[in-house]
């Protein structure tokens, strides 16, 4: 039978269950906020840097490879120069692209040359970090078109990164701080924090991960509440588990919840098993960006303390481990998208795979295998950037 409005929103409140509550006079709210946020504390912790730098120290593999490749690329030129503008313009798949890809990479470029101060303690990438986020911070103040939610998302999941590893770890420093957190409150978390239901999956949980990476450097509580409440109801709209019944979750809020509704969102797919992806049937690319932010955040909140692994742990190992069996080279079955995938995971799967098999001891042998042989990760150029380096075999 299709899911029903009734039944979704008794789901909806299920998992807003099971978050702590909190109660303020005499009605409870739930909540997700840590009471102190950790810093550095979005993507990385300080304690996963210092492992993976004594790694590369001790010129130890694959962190040593992935290393010399962060060095070796553009993003971490000490003569780059930031490219802001005041209007970030960006259509469908970046058409018009008026400052598009100058957004995603300068954030790229500024988490980079954060990395590499932390690695080496140069002072000059730590500088030179703060001037790509300050000459940004300086400048822009909207992004507008079709995809301006979805740009937002990309640039707005990777400057947190930046930011809390120059201003936590970096002694020089940054008197543009308080202006950089005044650009992430009110030019991109505004775009962010609000979702987009109606929109394939990707689009929401990059925009949740960067929602609610800027809630941990603004130590915003309640938008970091709201972040996790938008990603406990999509999860299950996104990665579909046998145990869900005949049909998926549908996204909150979207309206989509007839049987002919939820096939059509699933890109027609009608047969549904464990760690089908609601784009598997679009493209591995597009999904194994919804992957990749689905474990991000979870990374994110187990640093902050609020550990949100357990309760997606079961779809997300299901969803690596379906896409990554195809990927190493499985038979496609007549009934999954016509018998005919379009593959490209891309370099997604370190930090998954480093935290449900190396912390959780998970049997992910699909995974293991996809994510060994496309070590180091390198950097897709929109949001995710040298995962091997930080979070290959890292127990911390």
């Amino acid at each position: 039978m299709p899911r029903t409005r009734t039944a979704l929103l008794g789901v909806l409140a299920l998992l807003a269950g099971l978050l702590s509550v909190q109660f303020t006079g005499s009605a409870p709210r739930a909540t997700a906020a840590p009471a102190t946020f950790t810093h550095p504390g979005v993507l990385v912790s300080r304690g996963q840097l210092d492992h993976a730098r004594s790694k590369v120290q001790a010129g130890q593999q694959p962190w040593k490879a992935a290393y010399d490749a962060m060095m070796a690329s553009s993003y971490a030129s000490l003569t780059r120069t930031a490219r802001p503008r005041p209007v970030v313009e960006c259509g469908s798949s970046s058409n018009p692209n008026n400052g598009c890809t100058d957004e995603r990479q300068d954030a790229i470029a500024a988490y980079t040359q954060a990395l590499a101060w932390y690695f080496t303690r140069d002072s000059r990438y730590a500088r030179k970090s703060i001037e790509i986020m300050d000459a940004w911070s300086a400048t822009i103040t909207d992004h507008t078109n079709s995809n301006a939610p979805l740009q937002t998302g990309w640039a707005g999941s990777t400057w947190p990164r930046a930011a809390e590893i120059i201003k936590y770890t970096y002694d020089g420093g940054w008197p543009g701080a308080s202006r950089f957190a005044t650009m992430l409150r009110d030019v991109y978390l505004p775009e962010v924090i609000n979702g987009a239901s109606t929109k394939n999956g990707n689009w929401e949980l990059v925009m949740t991960e960067a929602a609610l990476g800027i809630s941990v450097f603004i130590e915003d509580r309640a938008a970091y509440d709201k972040a996790v409440r938008t990603y406990l109801a999509r999860v299950p709209a996104y990665v579909y588990l046998n145990a869900d019944g005949d049909l998926p979750e549908p996204p909150a809020g979207s309206g989509i919840d007839t049987s002919a509704e939820i096939i059509k969102y699933w890109q027609g797919q009608s047969t549904f098993t464990d760690g089908l992806a609601q784009e598997t049937c679009r493209d591995f690319g597009h999904t194994g960006w919804g992957i990749a932010s689905l474990a991000n955040i979870a990374e994110t909140s187990r640093i902050q303390g609020q550990d949100l692994y357990p309760r997606i742990q079961d779809r997300l190992r299901h969803a690596l481990g379906f896409h990554t069996a195809y990927e190493n080279g499985a038979a496609v079955p007549s009934w999954l998208c016509g018998g005919s995938v379009d593959k490209g995971l891309g370099r997604v799967t370190e930090v998954a795979f480093n935290a449900l098999h190396h912390r959780l001891g998970i049997a992910m042998s699909h995974t293991q295998r996809y994510t060994e042989t496309h070590r180091p990760s390198g950097t897709d150029n929109y949001f995710n950037a040298w995962a091997t380096l930080t979070h290959a075999g890292n127990p911390n």
